[in-house]
This record gives C-alpha cells, sequence and structure tokens, in this order.
C-alpha cells in the first residue's frame, strides 16, 4: 500500500521501494492484564495509546510491573486504534497496549527519520481505519506498507533539513499562538472597561441629565413584568383554562453585601440586579419524552451545540417531536437570550441572541431561555456580559461539576447579577464594541487560517521530503538497496541462529 506516490518508474536515484518491515521491526501491542499496571512508578511506563501522545514523546502516566508487549527507544509509536495514525517516538523501554504498534528502525536508520516518514502520511492512514465501535489498523495493514527509501546518507540530509525547517514554522507558529493568546486578553479587557463603566465615561459625563438611573429602570421592569403576568392570566382564562395556571412570578431577595463585595465597583446611576427579577426565564423541551397517544407535531430546535460564546451556529439543525400544546410554550421569539446548560467546561453559560433565524424554532432543555421583560435591557447587553470573565466566574463557582462536566440550572442562572444601567448608555457601549470586537474577530479568523496553513505546509515539506524533492540527491552515496540487503540479510541470521549479539540488537533493535 504505497502513500507516498512514489513508483518504481519515479524513484529519485539511489531510492528502493519497499514494505515497512524491510527496514524496520514491528511490535503491535497488547495490554497486559490491569493488576499489573499502576500510577506509583512500579515497572516501566506503560502507554495504551495516543492520550499519553505528546508533540514528540508521550508522558508517562501510567507503569507496568509485567509487560507483554515492549517497545525500546527510539521506537516511532504508532496508533492503530481510534484515532488512526498519530505517532510519537519512544523515549525509554515501555510497555505498549492495543491501541499501539512500536516501529523500530534497523540498520542505523535514525528514529526521527521513521517518525517523520510516518508522519508524511498520517492523514492518508487515518481513512483507512474500519471497524463498526471505532476505527483501527491491523498488523497486516502496518506491514503492507509501502515507501521509497532514500540512501542512509540521504536519509540523514532529509531530517536536518526537515528540523531546520519545522523549527522555522515552529517560531511561527508560537507566535500566532501568542498573538491569538493577547487578543483574547484584549477582548476580555475590552469587555471588563465596557461593564465597569470606564469604556463610556466621557460619554457618560457628557448625557449625564439625559440617562435613567437603574432604579427608575428597575421600576420599570417591574411594571413591564407584572404585566406579562397578567396578559399570561388573561390568556389562560380565556383559551379556558387549559394546562396549568400562571404562576405569580417570584421576587429574587437582593444581592447580599458578600455578593456584591465581590462584584465590580459600578459608577454612579448604575446598579447589580439578579437576571430572574428582569426576564422571564424557561428550561427547553425534553428529548426521547414518550408522546404515544398525544397529539404532536415536528418542529426544529436548537442543541447546545447551536449556542456558541455570543453568536449562533445554525450549520445544522435538527428536527424533534413535541406535544402541539407546547409550540407556544417553548418557541422563540426575536431578542431572546440563549444560555447553555452546561456540556464542557468551556460550554458553560454560553449566552446569544436568537433573530428569528428560523420559523418555529424551539430549544430543548439544555439551553435555558431569557425573554427581557419590556425590552428595558438589551438582549446583545446581556449577550455580551455572559462573555465577561465576571459571568463566567459566577456560572463555574455555582455549577455542579464532575472531572470533565459541569452544570448549571435554572436557579443559578436565575441569580446571575447582571449590570443595570440607562438604554442610552447600553446603545453607546454598543456602538462603543462592535466595532472593535468585529475587528478582533476579522484577526481571530485571519490567525485561525495562518495556522491552518502552517500545519498544510508541514504536511507539505514531508511529502516532499519523502518523494526525493526536499535534498538533492548524492550520486556518490551508497544506493538504498545495498542497505536493505544488508538488513535482510542480518535479519535472517538473526532468525537462523535464534540469538541476538549486540551488533544484531543495534541492527535490529531487539531484546537479547
Amino acid at each position: 500500500m504505497l502513500f507516498s506516490r512514489i513508483t518504481n518508474d519515479s524513484l529519485p536515484q539511489g531510492w528502493s521501494r519497499c514494505c515497512l518491515p524491510d527496514f524496520t521491526d514491528i511490535v503491535m501491542g497488547q495490554s497486559p492484564t490491569s493488576d499489573t499496571y499502576n500510577r506509583g512508578g512500579d515497572g516501566i511506563p506503560f502507554f495504551q495509546g495516543k492520550a499519553e501522545f505528546g508533540a514528540i514523546y508521550p508522558t508517562v502516566a501510567k507503569y507496568c510491573n509485567a509487560p507483554n508487549k515492549i517497545a525500546l527507544p527510539g521506537a516511532t509509536l504508532l496508533s492503530v486504534r481510534a484515532p488512526v495514525g498519530p505517532t510519537n517516538l519512544a523515549k525509554e523501554k515501555c510497555c505498549i497496549g492495543r491501541g499501539l504498534a512500536a516501529i523500530h528502525p534497523v540498520g542505523g536508520i535514525s528514529p526521527m527519520f521513521v517518525l517523520y516518514l510516518l508522519r508524511g502520511i498520517e492523514t492518508d492512514i487515518s481513512k483507512e481505519g474500519t471497524g463498526s465501535t471505532f476505527s483501527a489498523i491491523n498488523k497486516q495493514f502496518v506491514e503492507e506498507l509501502e515507501f521509497g527509501l532514500p540512501p542512509l546518507p540521504e536519509q540523514h540530509r532529509i531530517v536536518a533539513k526537515i528540523e531546520e525547517l519545522f523549527s522555522e514554522l515552529d517560531k511561527g507558529i508560537e507566535n500566532l499562538k501568542t498573538a491569538h493568546a493577547q487578543l483574547k486578553v484584549y477582548r476580555q479587557a475590552l469587555l471588563k472597561h465596557a461593564f465597569e463603566g470606564k469604556l463610556t465615561a466621557q460619554w457618560r459625563a457628557e448625557n449625564q441629565d439625559k440617562l435613567e438611573s437603574a432604579e427608575a429602570l428597575l421600576k420599570r421592569i417591574q411594571t413591564e413584568r407584572a404585566q406579562h403576568y397578567q396578559q399570561q392570566l388573561t390568556d389562560w382564562e380565556t383559551f379556558g383554562k387549559q394546562g396549568r395556571k400562571p404562576k405569580t412570578p417570584k421576587t429574587l431577595p437582593p444581592l447580599t453585601t458578600e455578593e456584591l463585595a465581590e462584584l465590580p465597583e459600578l459608577p454612579d446611576g448604575w446598579g447589580w440586579e439578579k437576571l430572574g427579577n428582569i426576564a422571564d426565564l424557561i428550561g427547553g423541551v425534553t428529548k426521547g419524552k414518550n408522546l404515544e397517544g398525544k397529539e404532536k407535531l415536528s418542529l426544529p430546535y436548537l442543541r447546545v451545540a447551536n449556542v456558541q460564546d455570543g453568536y449562533l451556529d445554525l450549520t445544522e439543525i435538527k428536527q424533534i417531536e413535541v406535544e402541539t400544546q407546547d409550540k407556544d410554550k417553548y418557541r422563540l421569539e426575536f431578542g431572546d437570550v440563549l444560555y447553555t446548560e452546561g456540556g464542557d467546561k468551556d460550554k458553560l453559560g454560553r449566552g446569544a441572541v436568537w433573530r428569528n433565524q428560523i420559523d418555529s424554532c424551539i430549544h430543548q432543555n439544555h439551553i435555558f431561555r431569557a425573554r427581557i421583560y419590556g425590552g428595558v435591557i438589551s438582549s446583545e447587553i446581556l449577550s455580551l456580559y455572559s462573555q465577561t470573565k465576571s459571568a463566567k466566574k459566577y456560572f463555574f463557582r455555582h455549577a455542579k461539576q464532575t472531572t470533565n462536566l459541569a452544570s448549571i440550572n435554572l436557579t443559578v442562572l436565575a441569580n446571575l447579577p447582571v449590570a443595570i444601567f440607562s438604554q442610552r448608555e447600553q446603545q453607546q457601549i454598543l456602538l462603543e464594541t462592535e466595532s472593535r470586537l468585529s475587528e478582533c474577530d476579522q484577526l481571530d479568523q485571519t490567525i485561525t487560517t495562518a495556522l491552518q496553513q502552517a500545519e498544510a505546509l508541514r504536511q507539505s515539506i514531508l511529502k516532499k521530503a519523502f518523494s526525493g524533492q526536499l535534498v538533492p540527491q548524492d550520486p556518490h552515496d551508497e544506493p538504498a538497496s545495498a542497505l536493505l540487503a544488508r538488513i535482510k540479510a542480518e535479519k535472517a541470521t538473526v532468525a537462523k541462529n535464534g540469538t541476538v549479539t549486540a551488533k544484531s540488537r543495534k541492527l535490529t533493535g531487539r531484546k537479547a
């Protein structure tokens, strides 16, 4: 199976076409029994699969005192299942589980040469895995991998050139990642200044006499809240009191002195209020509910994957069956702010604004909907605030957490402290932040594209290297065919004698 795309007719001078076993020894992993491995350092390092992989070398997390299969220092560790293709280099003698194969270079071939050789076809190999539960490749597949093998001196030149180019590339990538991190810092600083009143301090001083105080805003919100409840009650009575009677909205207690002490200081005329006092909050429809015998219909719905940090990803919208009577209850309206319940820790409390992109769309129970009373507080302002460190810190502190997951409930969301300030200043903050955040997004996309191009360049370098285009051929180099003949003869001697000498151990990488 030739992934290097070199045919016999296109082989560079001195190269030979061969299979992986012709210049390596392959050991397929086998997991030891669970009572033989530990985290206390008893035995040799044990690697089960890609989970322990680093940039070049794996990180030791477990040890095994009775290994079945061993990789020696310098072996390329190839992930052969879930996922297929990634590689690392064994830094020391180690035990390998069934998720790995150890590829030992022989005949003086550099370990880095084999590592780069396999990394050059990683994308191709990853597509070849089979299996219903997870993707995997077997020993036969690995043994049938074919390559164009250059002469030994050219291999050394190839490795040196790759490392030179990769070193320059890595510096560029590091600079891009630094710029990306700085962009995140700038974005957070901008949001922090916005919601502490610093961004609009001068504007506020010039327009002080035109601004409504937080106290006045809250009175308007309370009026809108009462009217909203009264309308719900009227509708319930008008339509024959079907379903549950609307509950009288409860006013959440004010923030305590201790809670206020943890929040940023606000300008005069601003105030803190709990989200549940300024917005109607509900969870969404539960997936998998038994609807047998009930009148139902199918509607588009939003999942956690659709609600990102400050925006909606509507690339894939799924349908869900719900009771017909629940259509209006869960249907989203323009300006609703959507918060995620959780999942991965970075998904906790994400907020995005719904703008009627899809007709009759609802949301599932892992997404909460906030509908602001009377629109007194801008939906965009709430969405922006959900992206601040202050909001994220609140959600994380009050979330129910497991090893890798976290979740909030409606009670936590309702008690989220939100900065309240005049509608005029809300609009000014949106004006001040919109262009700057747009520039951040554009720069972020530019950096992301550059990082993708860098990885594509890395693969291009590897493909050139192993097709004879990266370094020139030297007619004085001993051809690869001579190297392969020596390796074959030595392997035959080892097989015949059944012993491994110091010389053959160096040649084949086998244990004595």
